[in-house]
């Protein structure tokens, strides 16, 4: 079953195939790629607004490229990773770049989950716990059984 931080890891690694990333930086430049994207993206759900804004995001219907929650992700890497490695301008440039890819391909993971015709908030929890919920109110109770288990 694929969690967000394992699609995250799987577009970011896909994403990342052409380009040539030094050996001794390569984790830390993909692991603080996922996690910038996975900042932006919790930051943003606790924002007003913000969990429209993945949605629409992650349903394809607003474009990664022009995306707020591109931009964030592109900061908090500059920020955290980039800034500290000294890969240079156009390394960085290129590496940067990934960001639209990994969230355009998550939308490309996402679909419609529960048959009713249409990409919305449900089929995204449906996605994330592997299709098994049959319904919203089914995924989040699984999601909250789960961290009320441990």
């Amino acid at each position: 079953m694929a969690n967000i931080t394992d699609l995250i890891m799987q577009q970011v690694t896909k994403a990342a195939g052409n380009v040539e990333i030094p050996s001794d930086v390569k984790n830390t430049v993909l692991n603080g790629l996922g996690q910038s994207i996975l900042g932006s993206l919790t930051q943003t759900a606790a924002t007003s607004g913000g969990l429209d804004q993945i949605k629409s995001l992650l349903t394809g219907a607003s474009s990664a490229a022009s995306s707020p929650i591109t931009a964030l992700a592109g900061k908090l890497f500059t920020g955290n990773i980039l800034s500290k490695l000294n890969l240079g301008s156009v390394l960085n440039g290129k590496l940067s770049g990934l960001i639209p890819l990994v969230l355009s391909g998550l939308s490309g993971v996402i679909k419609d989950q529960d048959g009713d015709g249409d990409v919305d908030l449900n089929d995204i929890l449906l996605t994330l716990k592997g299709g098994k919920a049959s319904s919203l109110l089914g995924a989040a109770t699984s999601i909250l059984g789960s961290f009320l288990k441990k």
